[in-house]
């Protein structure tokens, strides 16, 4: 599968998927209009790439500094099959970056890493 990339816009984060190096990016700020229409491209590539693994290490970074409950849901979803990635045997490593003084998005990463313990998590306070 090729790289998948979307520049960050004001409301939208940075999407920076190279499939080929199995490394996996968002990074900045989710309040889209419409989150559904937003993530709808990224979580079905993810989907069809995740389909193409067996027994593979996913490195996952996540560096969002906020995102609205619409995002949340997709979000949600995205990790859901990440989750479903490393249940059937692809190592899944997830660095959550956070700001020190975020609680909100530190306990968001801290309920996906109880929701989806096949996900090795690593939280990250960044300045």
């Amino acid at each position: 599968m090729e790289k998948f990339y979307l520049a960050a816009t004001s409301n939208t984060p940075e999407v920076d998927f190279d499939f080929p190096q199995r490394r996996l990016s968002l990074k900045g700020e989710s309040y889209p209009e419409s989150a559904a229409a937003f993530y709808g491209d990224i979580l079905t590539k993810t989907a069809e790439f995740l389909q193409t693994l067996d027994q593979e290490k996913i490195d996952v970074s996540v560096q969002l500094l906020y995102f609205n409950s619409s995002s949340t849901k997709m979000l949600f979803s995205f990790f859901e099959m990440l989750y479903q990635a490393a249940e059937a045997g692809n190592a899944v490593i997830l660095d959550w970056y956070h700001d020190v003084d975020d609680e909100t998005i530190l306990e968001f990463g801290l309920e996906l890493a109880e929701d989806f313990p096949s996900i090795e998590f690593h939280a990250h306070a960044v300045e």
